[in-house]
């Protein structure tokens, strides 16, 4: 697959502030169907304790681009006809995205990602539970 040319722009994956600095306080208020991601580091480790290789890292972070959800928007998850079954996802949840989706922005420190309800391909109980040794099995 042939990656756009997004010029000096980083993609995603690559948009991680260490997980050691704590969440920003949100003094900031979130427009209609956005919401407010903290991308996060994947595994750097597999279930045995073995150490990744860079590339392996690389590798999972193209195609797992996860973050923490801290905000939601007034109106986000409110579109019946697209989310009829309500809400999916909420403040504290880990949420996979595209790797260049949204709109970046460095907040207190953080780096952030903003995007739309509906951009948000799919929730996960914890980013540690992602296997690599299984996304590269098959």
């Amino acid at each position: 697959m042939q990656q756009p040319n997004l010029g000096g722009a980083l993609p995603n994956d690559e948009w991680v502030t260490d997980g050691e600095s704590p969440d920003p306080t949100l003094e900031l208020d979130l427009p209609s169907y956005h919401v407010m991601i903290r991308p996060v580091v994947i595994r750097t480790e597999t279930k045995g304790g073995i150490l990744l290789p860079d590339k392996m890292k690389d590798d999972i972070q193209y195609l797992s681009t996860v973050g923490r959800v801290l905000k939601l928007g007034d109106l986000a998850y409110n579109d019946k006809d697209k989310f009829s079954k309500g809400p999916w996802c909420k403040v504290g949840d880990y949420v996979c995205y595209g790797k260049h989706t949204g709109t970046k922005f460095l907040y207190k420190g953080v780096r952030l990602v903003i995007m739309y309800d509906d951009q948000i391909i799919m929730r996960i109980d914890d980013p540690k539970n992602l296997d690599p040794m299984y996304i590269f099995s098959g």
